[in-house]
């Protein structure tokens, strides 16, 4: 069959692929709130015959439970007074493709719709491409590379849940970043993700070491925003497949301990809709790409809950870290939340604040709103800032806990007029439903703090 952009494959590839006992089973996936694949494995001839045409169904609390899959209230587009019921999964036949660390399967990517054909508005991937088409409107596409760092132990992920994620055995035991020995040291590991995802059609950069121990990062390359958060959503979970077949354990929490936090730096530029550098003028900065920025500076922290959705997530924000605590902006300078780097047509702005725990297409549909919002309203951009911006006291701080970046998300006018009511209140009925958890639950910490010296 022919190589086709993407790694993406036609209907008439995978019948192919069936008829010659190539395949035999087909994922039909969607991303959930928290950004992790949820779906069916389907027999590929029934995918063929009868989810081609009529295509499949799921139970709506998929965008309506927590982490553990736990049914809880609050929620208007599911819930027991609606009876749970099923919500309609697309496929979206362009993100066909083949997944080789499964055998005999394809996966497709499917956006959510109600029964009458109407569009699931608290859904990830319909909240960025509601996004992306008003920048288009706007004569402008988003270009994204997402950067996700993750921690490797020794462990399976049976192992691990069976010790209560304690005393795990890290892949390397001390600082391997940009390490050519101590990547070697897991490389069978790396390789295979490496080369499945460029499998699965994602254009791979590199791997490279991290801080923590057993720290790892691999990159893709850049690509148009929705891709790019497919691609995203698709590495996440195959890593951790990967990891698991290689009896191994990964994890993207974005703060495992109190060493290095895993960070996913989303890198954005945008550009005409006929590929024109409208973000970059003689080398640097346009207006419109001044503008561009201003936009993240002025509306980002309120919309922080689409970047930093956990209560795990505002652990990253320690001053000295490399994890973001001033929305200031600077040239190649990693201490700012906001990151120019790059030249000429490769000039983006790097958007530190997100952990490893993000969701990609709401992080992403974030920075192309503020964004939008910044040309539309010409916003001037504020002098960069150099040295160190941890020590800046007059700088505007990134929300320090999951409570305050629920306060400013609800109080937003921004948010609710770019995103509407119903996706504020979905998205802040998750955070508050976290906090009510957490708030009930008794960690270690306090066992060892209180059981015998309280």
């Amino acid at each position: 069959m022919p190589e086709r952009e993407h790694g993406a494959l036609t209907v008439e590839d995978v019948r192919h692929l069936v008829d010659h006992g190539e395949v035999d089973t087909v994922l039909v996936a969607i991303t959930d709130m928290q950004g992790r694949l949820q779906g069916k494995r389907l027999h590929a001839r029934y995918f063929l015959d009868v989810v081609l045409e009529h295509a499949t169904e799921g139970c709506s609390y998929l965008l309506a439970v927590d982490v553990d899959m736990n049914t809880v209230d609050g929620y208007a587009m599911s819930s027991w007074s609606s009876g749970y019921g099923d919500f309609v999964l697309q496929p979206d036949l362009s993100t066909l493709r083949r997944v080789p660390w499964q055998p005999g399967t394809v996966m497709v990517l499917a956006d959510l719709q109600w029964e009458d054909g109407s569009p699931v508005s608290a859904s990830p991937r319909q909240i960025l491409a509601r996004q992306t088409a008003r920048l288009h409107d706007a004569g402008m596409a988003a270009y994204v590379g997402t950067e996700l760092e993750f921690l490797v132990f020794r462990d399976t992920y049976e192992q691990a849940w069976s010790a209560g994620y304690r005393n795990l055995t890290p892949a390397n035991q001390y600082n391997v970043d940009y390490s050519l020995l101590g990547t070697a040291r897991i490389e069978p590991l790396l390789r295979r993700i490496r080369n499945d995802m460029a499998g699965v059609g994602l254009l791979v950069e590199s791997a490279k070491g991290e801080c923590n121990l057993g720290q790892h990062e691999i990159t893709f390359r850049y690509d148009e925003a929705s891709r790019a958060c497919d691609g995203h959503v698709i590495y996440k979970n195959g890593a951790k497949e990967i990891a698991a077949q290689e009896g191994m354990a990964l994890t993207f929490m974005a703060k495992y301990d109190a060493r290095e936090g895993n960070s996913c730096h989303i890198h954005c530029s945008v550009r005409g809709t006929d590929g024109s550098l409208v973000m970059t003028e003689a080398g640097d900065l346009s207006d419109l790409g001044r503008s561009f920025v201003a936009g993240q500076l002025r509306y980002m922290r309120e919309l922080t809950l689409f970047l930093a959705p956990n209560i795990n997530s505002y652990k990253r924000y320690v001053e000295g870290s490399f994890a973001p605590t001033a929305m200031r902006w600077g040239r190649d300078n990693r201490t700012c939340a906001f990151r120019l780097v790059g030249h000429g047509a490769s000039l983006r702005l790097e958007n530190r604040i997100p952990g490893g725990d993000v969701n990609p297409y709401l992080a992403t549909a974030a920075v192309v709103a503020a964004g939008l919002a910044g040309i539309e309203e010409k916003l001037a951009l504020e002098p960069e800032f150099r040295g160190n911006a941890y020590d800046d006291p007059d700088a505007v701080h990134v929300p320090g806990s999951l409570a305050e970046a629920l306060e400013l998300w609800r109080d937003s006018d921004f948010a609710r007029t770019t995103f509407g009511d119903d996706v504020v209140e979905h998205y802040a009925n998750m955070a508050a439903v976290e906090l009510a958890a957490f708030s009930r639950s008794v960690t270690d910490w306090e066992r060892f703090r209180g059981f015998e010296r309280l």
